[in-house]
């Protein structure tokens, strides 16, 4: 009988992960916003993902553009990095971001990136088609929509405000 009770317990919170992260349909035009509402994502933050140690870097908006920068590395080795630019898209805003590996080639073509469109902001949130980024207080919680194994996983990143 002690089974019933777990098996809920997980699969609501699998929903309540699943339900952090939204996705912008084919045909949905993507939410309005501006890249300088989202100054309250400015900083250096870090923890833990991906079963590793993490850092995410962003800077302050300049000419509808903020720049950032991930680094993941497991057991002292660096694994990946990302160069991240939140653009002001007319009246929305897309995250476009290469992935590289430590000798620094590229995960996409040349010309190529990975996009996340904006669904909606709120003051401290901000949902991307596949992304979501949340603050409360020195908190910065992500949590990503991934592939794996043809099955769709939650990662969930939980990231601390820190002093560079």
């Amino acid at each position: 009988m002690k089974i019933i009770p777990a098996l809920i317990f997980f699969l609501t919170i699998s929903h309540i992960s699943l339900s952090q992260v939204k996705v912008l349909e084919e045909d949905q035009v993507p939410g309005k916003g501006n890249v300088s509402d989202l100054s309250w994502m400015v900083g250096y933050w870090t923890g833990p993902g991906l079963g590793g140690e993490c850092e995410e870097v962003w800077m302050p908006a300049v000419d509808g553009h903020m720049i950032g920068t991930f680094r993941m590395w497991q057991d002292g080795e660096l694994v990946f990095s990302e160069f991240m630019n939140m653009i002001q898209d007319g009246e929305s805003v897309s995250l476009k971001l290469k992935h590289f590996n430590p000798d620094l080639t590229g995960w996409e073509e040349k010309d190529k990136w990975t996009t996340f469109k904006l669904i909606e902001m709120g003051s401290q949130e901000a949902y991307f088609s596949g992304l979501t980024f949340k603050r409360s207080g020195d908190q910065l919680s992500i949590f990503l929509s991934l592939i794996q194994n043809g099955e769709r996983k939650i990662e969930e990143f939980r990231f601390t405000r820190t002093s560079l």
